[in-house]
């Protein structure tokens, strides 16, 4: 797909005449990409990664983060701000959002009385889902059973919104970089009567992909990736997780089912347990790329729900998105402002680079002293 100017002759000036002798690298030279997923475009501009930094330095995580803190909202057996107390749970915790979003009640703001100025209806439900009784782990610090009662507990909420909503977004924003305003292992889930702008623009992207070769655009793309292995960081039995040819953010990741799966609720027991396990490597990798608790936001997306679940769409594949800000280091991240807001995404390194080194990071995580590092690899 082309993005040069339409219905115009494009005359190339010498010096790019000149430039196309060279020897096109990737690594070194701009270029943008298409994402088909989401049908819009990144520049990729690799060779900043050499200036010198001497803009924001973030500050260091918090790293001792009390294992339990009455006062803190998500904690077992604390009160929170409606004055509701939690129970005390020694696993996963679902509960509604004491500050929504979205509501269920919420009125029709009725007809517009022009085309500029439109508004419909939007109503849901928000909740909250605590991984872990414990305040001072993260998902990667868990065991393989504990994330997959994550997995397991993701799935039931998907099925129990879906029955009612077309569109359940679960999503995680770990670190206060990206806005977590409390260190407990949470995540939330917000289910509405609207497929959201992304949702939609996905569902175009699938079903047009189908419609014109066939099959799921995410099955094609996950089979590509497996050949070409420039961007695979893990691959297992059931899954992959990958740098997407178009990501945006610096060590952006796809996770793909390897089987055609529409939906959480789907997945079977097994690839259930290797997801966790999977989840549990590639959070570790990131942690173990700057040595730090890495800050992101990621979320599920499969096919859409409500009443018309059991619609056509066999184009959809569920994936999850993995967005991380960091860049250079643990103090400096990449931000989307500039050119990114009123242009279009532009990122500081190939997708290839940051896959290569992702992959090559352990999956022992940094903080295991060094003889539960031997039994780690070991087991």
């Amino acid at each position: 797909m082309s993005r040069s100017g339409a219905g115009t002759e494009q005359h190339q000036p010498a010096s790019e005449a000149d430039a196309t002798e060279t020897t096109f690298r990737a690594s070194e030279h701009q270029h943008i990409r298409y994402n088909p997923l989401q049908d819009e475009w990144v520049l990729v501009s690799a060779h900043r990664m050499k200036r010198p930094w001497q803009g924001q330095v973030e500050p260091p995580p918090l790293e001792t983060v009390p294992r339990h803190d009455p006062h803190n909202p998500l904690c077992p057996g604390a009160t929170r701000a409606n004055g509701e107390v939690n129970p005390y749970y020694d696993g996963t915790f679902l509960f509604d959002n004491d500050f929504p979003a979205l509501q269920p009640d919420a009125p029709n703001p009725g007809l517009s009385d022009h085309p500029l100025f439109q508004t419909e209806a939007a109503r849901g439900v928000c909740k909250v889902m605590c991984f872990h009784p414990w305040s001072d782990v993260t998902l990667p610090l868990l065991s393989v059973p504990e994330i997959r009662a994550v997995v397991d507990a993701w799935a039931s909420v998907t099925e129990e919104l879906g029955a009612q909503y077309p569109w359940v977004q679960i999503f995680e924003n770990k670190g206060a970089m990206m806005g977590c305003s409390n260190p407990h292992p949470h995540c939330q889930v917000w289910a509405s009567s609207f497929l959201p702008d992304i949702a939609q623009r996905e569902e175009r992207s699938q079903r047009a992909y189908q419609n014109q070769n066939g099959g799921p655009l995410l099955m094609e793309y996950g089979r590509q990736e497996l050949h070409r292995k420039e961007r695979l960081v893990l691959t297992s039995e059931h899954w992959l997780v990958l740098v997407p040819f178009w990501a945006v953010w610096p060590f952006q990741t796809l996770l793909l089912p390897r089987r055609h799966v529409r939906r959480l609720p789907e997945l079977t027991p097994a690839e259930r347990d290797d997801l966790a396990s999977v989840m549990k490597k590639l959070l570790t990798k990131y942690d173990n790329l700057f040595e730090t608790s890495f800050p992101y936001s990621m979320g599920w997306h499969g096919a859409p729900t409500g009443s018309e679940a059991e619609a056509d769409w066999d184009h959809w594949q569920l994936h999850a998105h993995y967005y991380p800000p960091l860049l250079r280091s643990a103090t400096v991240r990449k931000f989307m402002v500039g050119y990114e807001m009123l242009a279009q995404a532009q990122r500081d390194l190939t997708p290839e680079q940051a896959a290569e080194r992702l992959r090559a990071l352990p999956e022992v995580h940094y903080r295991l002293g060094q003889k539960d590092r031997v039994t780690a690899t070991i087991a």
